[in-house]
């Protein structure tokens, strides 16, 4: 028996974290060491561990042999709710898992020991925490005998049971009701049945129907659980032990699994929405309530489940949109986590229980909180000079709060991982100035909103430009073609990598003569240099240049083009006869061989006219080939290609040879195609037998009369049909047939006889047409030879094209009116005859004329802009300029035009489209309208229009001064008031320049105007017109005015150096001299707590010595620049603002003087910073407000 036992499987692999069911574990009878199978049927894992305490997962359909050195059973793992049992037959034990009793509640789950035995290393104790597995699947019945047993079990804590063995009948009837004693006499039956006769043993269904295990509940030290039958989402049917046998007691448990699961289904589909709470930005508290029973199912609550798994969902877009699970477990409440903030959510909980689900509940709403900002996106540059770098940033998510600052710091060039604040405020761009040149600078950003700040983004290096590139490498070649050079280079040495760098890529053609020449400028490290001629030798070199200049040039390198593939040769050509089966072509070499020597010439041929296959029939040095063993009277064609150096060139035009062939054998009769028509008739024929060798290339068709028996010749062609037209009704005709080929025609076929159907009508003659007035014509015609049938009816087409006439008359009648006509126009007209057997030819065309009449209606009638108008004379206050488009004159020449523009007596132009109404009243509206006149008449009007002339030009305003400066003046004219601009008009405000002209500085409706970067002292004259929709008024009178002479600049902050407790030394900034102006000096203190600056000295010194000092007392200060004047009338002094105050305290020299030295310098760096901050922001607030005053002005004055 062991003998016939598979293979031991391999224990190695990691265990899953289903718990199976496992049925007929096979125990060999005797031996100290024995195997054991252990049977998985389909669909079920079997779960052991090993020595090292990896666990191993089998799926079934398998046999797991395992090895028992003691031969006893060793640890089963078998999910709650079972029992396993040892049945033994014959001296093999095979273990079977049995459902427990539900009425039996022990303290734990039911263990059947046997004497005690080792058990093996490979079968350890799973540990007590595994992964829940996903939901049960369960399959529907397969047949009447047969369950699927694929499922994977819900997760519970499973029991190891040691060696079992069968238990004594007493010791089940303690725990068993008589459905499960009977199901288990019959399971025991089915095992000995079937082990007796050894069939089936491998793949065998379960011993018992599959259960779904059913969760426990602990109260009070006691377990206490379902009954062990399976519940299914769907309807389930049981399977009996034996084959092919039912019994009612299955039925009925088939039947109390329905209710029970429907029952089960409502109970879970009863719960209430979840109730949210503690929410906050990106989590909330949901928390539910357990289904609730229904009062008249009191009585069997001790039935109903008391542990459920709550299944939460959750969905961000509407209560019918898509959720996601982000629950699952037996908890009444969870935490969710990883929400958006501001964002509204709807949640919804499931019930599961002993593989049942219920229906989901209502959706509860709820929306997340706000809070601060996303981190944003690291700062990018966008311009960059030697002292300046200019940021710009991109708005991060605000999370339900809006921006309203950002902060932006840097380490100040330090490099050492402090930062300070660099900018503060609702920009999104920032340029940081006073910066050293090629120094690098790093950068983090922060948003803020009224929830908080949110976190830095990544730091970001950039570097201010310097000097200039170094050399850079020699350019390298990527790739070479026939007519391009693709080259690559790198970035020079010890450049920034955020340094922009331009190159210039310079090419030499030695052939030229002209040196180096630029071939590329731009930023890309490579470059494709196209144009090029092939196999020529050029020379490169690259150069890099930034802001500050260029680098010199790399060393030259020289790259060679390829050469190019070589042209078409010749056509072949025969040379001398061609033979039935062989003859002789030639070629000439290409007039172009790319450059290099050709190699090889290769010879294709193809036969037949329109094979597409080629056959290479020669390859080598030498431009004639002969082709031999060919086929008689066979069609071929050649081509010929060269390969050289640059590849193969293209193949040249095929030659077409055809062997000599014979002529065709006779043809079979032509038949008839069809029934014969009246006037023709077609015929459809076969090729001949035998082609002579050749393809038919052409038919004749010979026809001949029987009464004449003259012979014409109908047909010539390759086609094998033939429509024979230009017959007579009713004729007997007969025709003959011949085929021919390259070698000629051949022999006639024998005679075929067809006699032609009665046919329409012929052709009528040409219709006569007698115009009765512009509108209206009378059209007559004849009856025609009708070919042996009456003639029914007439067609007459009528139309104003020849090739597009419609039909307006269709009767017996031998005459028709034609109405609705138009005067001067040519109408065209035939007719048709029809009989039985069909319709006639038509007539030839007549052409007709109707009489001339008055014009038609002017269309387009319309006025001229100004824009539009040429002419001097015209003014858009007393003058109109219409234009329209000519009408049909209807057959008369249009000799002019009447125009009829209000109660004036009409005006009577020629013939031109435009007219200007002169001496009309301003701003007045006038209705116009035009009709054409010939000499039959006149047309009527068009169309009225109305126009309006515009109001006179206005008169020029005065010119004033407002407010000036030394390098602005400030202008103004009119009253400025809203009347004055609801007039429209504008105004054009000119200044002369050095040459005497005068330019244009402003147009608009505005009434003031501000000219910036004149120069000082000097004198500027202005003049001013207005304009309006009438045009421009006249200049006004000259004005000059004159600009005030500068004062000096602000001097930065003085520098503060301490020479002793009482001296200290005061510096500050020089001013050049302005335009021949000197400038002295003025330095002020305030001492202590005084509240004015006292002057302390005054002249063109930039340094002074101040003595006295007092100690632990504060001094601040100031210094300004006076411009010194000389004016003619006498000596006048301008002084400049004053510096930032600087604070300086007297303090007694310590012993570490640096660190004293130091503490001044600290103390008057933060008193300048805090200084310079504070004009900052008033400079700010400033800007701000000029900016809102401008946009009020803009708003309600000039709009």
């Amino acid at each position: 028996m062991m003998a016939e036992h598979p293979p031991l499987l391999d224990t190695t692999s990691i265990i899953s974290s289903e718990i199976p069911l496992l049925t007929s574990p096979i125990v060999s009878g005797d031996g100290a060491q024995q195997v054991i199978l252990v049977q998985v049927n389909p669909g079920e894992t079997f779960t052991i561990r090993r020595e090292d305490g990896q666990f191993q997962c089998i799926t079934g359909p398998a046999q797991v042999p395992m090895m028992s050195p003691n031969g006893s059973v060793p640890p089963i793992y078998v999910p709650p709710g079972y029992a396993p049992q040892v049945i033994e037959d014959n001296g093999v034990r095979r273990v079977v898992v049995v459902p427990q009793a539900p009425e039996f509640h022990p303290g734990g789950h039911a263990v059947i020991h046997r004497p005690p035995h080792p058990p093996l290393p490979g079968f350890l104790p799973l540990p007590t925490m595994i992964p829940p597995p996903p939901r049960h699947m369960y399959s529907p019945v397969t047949g009447a005998g047969d369950m699927a047993t694929q499922y994977i079990p819900q997760y519970h804590t499973s029991q190891v049971y040691g060696d079992v063995d069968t238990l004594p009948a007493h010791g089940r009837s303690n725990f068993r009701d008589e459905r499960s004693s009977k199901t288990y006499e019959r399971l025991q039956k089915k095992l000995k049945d079937r082990h007796g006769t050894q069939k089936d043993k491998l793949n065998s269904p379960p011993s018992s129907p599959q259960k779904c295990p059913s969760p426990t509940s602990e109260h009070n030290g006691l377990t206490k659980g379902q009954d062990a039958a399976g519940i299914s989402t769907g309807s389930t049917k049981s399977k009996s032990l034996g084959k092919g046998k039912s019994n009612s007691q299955t039925d009925t448990e088939v039947e109390e699994k329905d209710e029970e699961t429907k029952a089960l289904e409502a109970l879970l589909s009863n719960i209430a929405k979840p109730v949210v709470s503690d929410i906050q930005a990106r989590t909330a508290l949901l928390m539910w309530s357990p289904p609730s029973r229904d009062t008249r199912e009191d009585t069997e609550k001790n039935d109903m489940p008391e542990v459920y798994t709550y299944e939460v969902m959750i969905s961000n877009t509407g209560k019918d949109g898509k959720y996601k699970t982000v629950y699952i477990g037996e908890e009444n409440k969870v935490t969710v986590n990883d929400l958006r903030p501001a964002t509204d959510y709807h949640a919804k909980v499931q019930v599961e229980c002993n593989c049942v689900k219920g229906s989901p509940s209502e959706a509860e709403s709820f929306t997340t909180t706000s809070c601060e900002p996303d981190t944003p996106n690291l700062p990018r540059i966008t311009n960059r000079t030697t002292n300046s770098l200019t940021l710009q940033w991109k708005a991060s998510c605000d999370n339900g709060s809006k921006i309203h600052s950002y902060l932006l710091e840097w380490d100040e060039g330090k490099g050492n991982g402090e930062f300070c604040q660099c900018y503060y405020g609702q920009q999104k761009q920032y340029r940081i100035t006073k910066l050293s040149p090629a120094m690098g600078y790093t950068f983090r950003l922060a948003a803020k909103n009224d929830m908080g700040m949110s976190d830095f983004s990544e730091e970001v290096l950039y570097h201010t430009s310097g000097t200039a590139p170094t050399t850079p490498a020699s350019p390298l070649l990527i790739n070479a073609g026939v007519t391009w050079l693709s080259l690559q280079w790198t970035k020079p040495s010890g450049t920034p990598s955020d340094e922009g760098i331009s190159y210039i890529l310079e090419m030499e053609d030695e052939n030229s003569g002209y040196g180096f020449k630029p071939k590329y400028d731009g930023d890309d490290l490579t470059y494709t240099v196209k144009n090029l001629r092939r196999s020529t030798k050029y020379k490169f070199r690259v150069i890099a240049y930034n802001s500050e200049g260029k680098s010199s040039p790399s060393e030259t390198v020289e790259y060679i083009t390829c050469p190019d593939k070589p042209g078409v040769p010749s056509k072949p050509t025969v040379k001398g006869k061609i033979h039935a089966q062989s003859f002789k072509v030639i070629w000439d070499p290409p007039k172009d061989n790319g450059g290099a020597a050709i190699n090889t010439y290769v010879v294709e041929m193809s036969e037949g006219l329109n094979g597409n296959k080629w056959d290479t029939i020669y390859s080598g040095a030498a431009r004639e080939h002969v082709c031999d063993r060919l086929n008689p009277g066979s069609s071929y064609r050649l081509r010929v290609y060269c390969v050289g150096e640059g590849g193969q060139s293209a193949a040249s035009d095929s030659l077409l040879v055809q062997t000599p062939a014979v002529v065709p054998g006779p043809c079979q009769p032509p038949r008839l195609q069809g029934r014969p028509r009246a006037r023709e008739i077609q015929l459809r024929w076969g090729p001949p037998q035998a082609d002579g060798g050749s393809p038919i290339t052409c038919y004749g068709l010979e026809m001949f009369q029987t009464e004449t028996n003259e012979h014409r010749e109908v047909y010539q062609g390759s086609d094998v049909e033939c429509t024979v037209g230009s017959l007579l009704p009713g004729r007997i005709y007969n025709f003959r047939l011949r085929a021919a080929n390259k070698a000629g025609f051949g022999p006639y076929s024998e005679k075929c006889e067809i006699t032609t159907a009665p046919g329409p009508p012929d052709q009528c003659k040409p219709p006569q047409v007698a115009c009765r007035s512009a509108a209206c014509a009378q059209v007559s015609w004849e009856v025609p030879v009708s070919n042996g049938a009456d003639v029914t009816e007439y067609r007459l087409e009528w139309g104003g094209v020849e090739g597009c006439m419609q039909i307006s008359y269709c009767g017996p009648g031998l005459n028709c009116e034609v109405k609705g006509l138009l005067p001067a126009t040519i109408y065209y007209c035939r007719v048709q005859a029809v009989n039985v057997a069909g319709a006639g030819p038509f007539s030839e065309v007549v052409a007709c004329m109707t009489p001339a009449s008055v014009p038609a209606v002017v269309t387009s009638l319309r006025g001229l802009s100004e824009d539009e108008v040429e002419s001097p004379h015209y003014s858009p206050s007393t003058c109109l300029a219409i234009s329209w488009e000519a009408p049909c004159d209807h057959g008369s020449e249009i000799l002019g035009y009447s125009i009829d523009f209000g109660d004036k007596q009409p005006i009577t132009v020629g013939k031109d489209l435009t007219y200007f109404i002169e001496g009309l009243q301003p701003d007045t509206t006038y209705r116009v309208r035009i009709q054409a006149l010939n000499s039959l008449g006149a047309g009527p009007f068009s169309h009225t229009i109305k126009l309006k002339t515009k109001p006179l030009p206005p008169d020029p305003p005065r010119l004033e001064c407002a407010a000036y400066s030394s390098q602005t003046l400030k202008l103004k004219w009119g009253e400025g008031t809203a009347k004055a601009l609801a007039d429209s008009i504008q105004y054009h405000l000119q200044m002369e320049d050095k040459n005497g002209r005068f330019v244009s500085l402003y147009r608009g409706p505005c009434h003031t105007y501000k000219v910036q970067r004149l120069s000082e002292s000097t004198s500027y004259k202005f003049c001013i017109q207005a304009c309006n929709e009438a045009g421009e008024g006249p200049l006004s009178q000259e004005y000059v005015f004159t600009t005030p002479k500068s004062v000096p600049a602000a001097l930065k902050a003085p520098r503060i150096e301490r020479i002793n407790d009482h001296t200290c030394e005061i510096t500050w900034e020089v001013l050049q001299p302005m335009k021949g102006d000197p400038v002295i000096y003025c330095l002020q203190v305030m001492v202590g707590k005084d509240s004015e600056f006292k002057q302390i000295y005054r002249g063109p010194d930039w340094s002074f010595r101040y003595t006295g000092l007092q100690l632990n007392c504060e001094y601040r200060f100031r210094a300004c620049a006076i411009r010194q004047c000389q004016e003619p009338t006498g000596h006048q002094d301008l002084v400049g603002p004053y510096s930032t105050p600087v604070l300086f305290i007297s303090q007694r020299t310590e012993p570490p003087a640096s660190t004293n030295k130091d503490t001044v310098q600290t103390t008057r760096t933060q008193w300048s910073q805090s200084d310079q901050v504070c004009a900052a922001v008033i400079l700010a607030l400033f800007a701000i407000f000029s900016i809102l005053i401008a946009v009020i002005i803009q708003y309600f004055v000039i709009k």
